[in-house]
């Protein structure tokens, strides 16, 4: 599966907002999977949009065909649009499926990992991470990627903020030193978003 990962500062939020309903066009879309996103939570012109394809031969198609018809309405609402591409790799939890209705908040989280130590960064990811996030209240699912140049994608549905939250407080520092995550990665950019229910798709 092929993860899109769009993150925009938005300068009109009603005609942003008017566009991305426009987004249920994906509907018919060979290999289109689902889509979802919202406002950041920190920071709210910003949106996040995830989108999800079987393939990218798929993804390809749809981006060399229907893409730009779909993205006109949104046009001259949004500024300094970042787009990554992540392949699936595994799940956090089981069984990810690109469903939105059920969660409140997403956390992303992109990580640059220095390029000797991208194997390490995975291990630890299914070794300490999951299983931590995974047994999380309130977490629900989600997905590890990756993409060429060692860097890494972790994205998490969860059924509100406030459960979101206690995983931060109680445990993120601790699993940290035991993943020795500062050895591993080189950047880290985060994120906790609103999920609006009418982006879905």
């Amino acid at each position: 599966m092929l993860v899109k990962w769009i993150r925009c500062t938005v300068v009109d939020r009603r005609g942003f907002e008017r566009g991305q309903r426009k987004w249920a066009g994906l509907l018919g879309e060979p290999g289109f999977r689902g889509q979802g996103g919202g406002w950041s939570r920190g920071r709210p012109d910003i949106a996040h949009i995830f989108a999800f394809w079987e393939s990218r031969a798929f993804y390809d198609s749809f981006m060399a065909r229907s893409h730009d018809r779909l993205a006109a309405s949104q046009v001259g609402t949004f500024k300094d649009i970042q787009v990554k591409l992540f392949d699936h790799r595994f799940d956090v939890k089981t069984g990810f499926e690109p469903r939105f209705a059920d969660a409140d908040v997403a956390r992303v989280a992109h990580c640059r990992v220095h390029e000797d130590r991208a194997e390490h960064f995975a291990l630890m990811q299914e070794k300490v991470w999951n299983p931590a996030m995974a047994g999380s209240p309130g977490m629900l699912r989600g997905l590890f990627g990756e993409a060429p140049g060692s860097e890494f994608l972790v994205l998490s549905l969860w059924q509100s903020a406030a459960e979101h939250g206690k995983y931060r407080v109680e445990r993120v520092e601790r699993l940290g030193l035991r993943a020795r995550t500062a050895a591993d990665v080189a950047a880290l950019n985060g994120d906790v978003v609103q999920l609006e229910p009418s982006w879905t798709v």
